[in-house]
């Protein structure tokens, strides 16, 4: 009796995990696992800099708020289709590498060994990247994109309505270097994608612009959010929540 207890209650659990995005994905069809699903992670804000700010207004006191809630997701994936009887999903993890190099050296910890933990216990494909362009190059050819098609394509990090902003507050206060601009998005091919692509973006305001560009530049509909999005939780094991009072997920 315990046991079916306990079974019944595992069950739940992952029901409330990967109910929001099985109903995401029933609207776009579900991507094939067989397919590639591009997982990129943006990179920590330095507490060098976020000290200036107001004490309620500062980024990444914690420096794995996007690698604990890409973390998450490849769980929750990874669960979802073997759920279904079709797993294994083939996924390629793609991390701001700079940034963590930096914030390790501030928090005196071995930050890229983590990540590595992260790829090893999950057994998903690691690639470090250095800029907006590098995206956009492995998403046209980190693959034989005639043969391997982009399934899906999600992001965790820091972001603004026009952009993904990889290093934000980490290189300079309140400002990034490494981004990925809606007006880059041009230079993807949308013949990477497979028709039934799914794609999201975890961070803030990209349902404001980013999200249609991105679907004028790929034809694929990125789930995005209105307003401020919440990493306070991942370490809860609950990925990020819409924060502003007038937000909401849009496409």
């Amino acid at each position: 009796m315990r046991s079916s207890i306990y079974s019944q209650a595992a069950a739940i659990a992952l029901l409330v995990l990967v109910a929001p995005w099985a109903a995401e994905a029933r609207k776009d069809k579900l991507p094939d696992p067989r397919d590639e699903y591009i997982i990129v992670t943006g990179g920590p804000a330095l507490e060098k800099w976020e000290q200036y700010r107001v004490k309620a207004q500062r980024h990444d006191k914690w420096w794995g708020n996007f690698v604990r809630a890409a973390r998450i997701r490849i769980d929750q994936l990874q669960r979802y289709y073997k759920g279904k009887g079709q797993g294994p999903v083939n996924i390629t993890w793609m991390v701001y590498r700079p940034g963590y190099i930096t914030r390790a050296t501030e928090d005196g910890q071995p930050l890229i060994s983590f990540i590595e933990s992260v790829r090893d216990k999950y057994k998903v494909r690691l690639v470090w990247f250095d800029s907006g362009d590098d995206v956009i190059r492995y998403v046209n050819s980190g693959k034989n994109r005639s043969q391997l098609k982009v399934g899906g394509f999600e992001y965790f990090g820091h972001s603004n309505k026009y952009c993904f902003v990889f290093d934000y507050s980490n290189a300079v206060l309140g400002a990034s270097k490494a981004y990925l601009h809606q007006d880059m998005l041009s230079g993807i091919n949308k013949n990477a994608f497979a028709k039934r692509s799914f794609s999201k973006s975890w961070g803030c305001h990209t349902g404001e612009s980013f999200s249609a560009a991105f679907r004028k530049s790929t034809g694929v509909k990125m789930v995005g959010a209105v307003g401020k999005t919440d990493y306070s939780e991942v370490y809860k094991q609950v990925l990020p929540f819409l924060s502003s009072s007038y937000g909401k997920w849009t496409r």
